[in-house]
């Protein structure tokens, strides 16, 4: 799986949510076929709400962790390829 990084620290809402949103919908196919995750670095504590929220009504599994001074909010494929519990 190809990991792909977004810097976008120092953005703010809406601005890095509309680039995350612009990278999801770039790549949707290979995210559904999960091929690649995307990960986006920020330090903009709205976006860790607005972003994961967003992909998550698409259907994408998100992920997000705290790291010193930012956010790594992770997305890839879709929720149904989970697993029935």
């Amino acid at each position: 799986m190809e990991i792909i990084d977004f810097d976008i620290r120092g953005q703010i809402c809406p601005s890095s949510l509309l680039v995350a949103l612009k990278e999801v919908n770039a790549r949707a196919d290979n995210l559904r076929q999960g091929k690649v995750k995307l990960r986006f670095i920020t330090d903009n504590r709205d976006a860790t709400t607005t972003i994961p929220e967003s992909a998550s009504n698409m259907g994408y599994l998100v992920l997000v962790t705290k790291q010193e001074g930012c956010y790594i909010i992770e997305i890839a494929g879709k929720k149904s390829s989970l697993p029935a519990a």
